[in-house]
């Protein structure tokens, strides 16, 4: 029996289709069009920031066009995420892409934070980005955080949130309600607002030094200027999270030894 024999039972072994079409590039306004469920706050300037950082090094048609591969975007979703859900300098993400992160990340699904039955899965809240405008009363905010009523209060009379009045009803946005549900998680800890002044005053004050560095351009009629200065913005927030973070386990550490 010949070899042709022996193998004609068994099934082909697949091959390359000739027609088949590489993935297709993408430019950099579909990309930025294919991230925005994802991403709400992504804009074409920002992506060129990233390139701009060295983040990313898409390919150039001869007439200067970007074009982005699968391994572009993936590597962009990578440090978006990065930023989004870790607070990340652009220095540290940079660190670990170097270290084959965004192989290793590219195709996990997007994350949610502390997502339970009894409570909604929470997102980074952007500078750039506002909220959808929906304001919650008392009741709706103590019922979507679990948050006695009471502690609600406290934290307005500490002016750790402030609320809004309308037709004798006080009202809270979004960053409001979400800052009632992380301070919920600290009140099982005997955490209450007077306890919190510390965070507010620490936060006016860091809002005050990055308003210091930007806002000739925060204040620009020049529309890219603003854009960009928005995402230095967001940059700048993420660096001082970080910083907060480091700085607390540093001192953490000292009393946990």
């Amino acid at each position: 029996m010949t070899a042709l024999d022996a193998t004609a039972g068994e099934p082909e072994a697949a091959r390359p289709d000739p027609h088949e079409r590489p993935a297709k590039s993408m430019t950099i306004g579909a990309v930025c069009k294919a991230m925005a469920q994802e991403f709400p706050d992504i804009s074409i300037s920002k992506i060129r920031y990233l390139e701009d950082q060295k983040l990313l090094e898409p390919r150039r048609t001869p007439g200067g066009y970007r074009l982005y591969a699968a391994t572009d975007v993936a590597r962009l979703r990578t440090i978006l995420r990065m930023q989004r859900d870790e607070f990340l300098p652009l220095r540290v993400i940079r660190q670990e892409l170097a270290s084959g992160r965004a192989n290793d990340s590219a195709e996990e699904p997007p994350p949610t934070l502390a997502a339970t039955p009894e409570r909604g899965p929470r997102r980074r809240t952007t500078v750039s980005v506002k909220g959808s405008g929906a304001m919650f009363s008392l009741e709706e905010v103590s019922e979507e955080t679990r948050a006695d009523p009471s502690l609600v209060l406290e934290l307005e009379e500490y002016g750790v949130i402030k609320g809004e009045t309308r037709g004798g009803i006080k009202y809270y946005d979004e960053t409001e309600r979400e800052i009632v549900r992380a301070v919920t998680e600290l009140a099982r800890y005997g955490v209450g607002g007077r306890n919190l002044r510390a965070f507010r005053t620490s936060a006016d004050r860091e809002a005050a030094l990055l308003q210091q560095i930007l806002a000739p351009s925060l204040r620009s009629r020049n529309v890219e200027r603003r854009k960009e200065a928005l995402e230095a913005l967001e940059n700048l927030a993420a660096v001082t999270t970080h910083l907060k973070h480091l700085l607390l386990v540093r001192d953490l550490r000292k009393i946990a030894n």
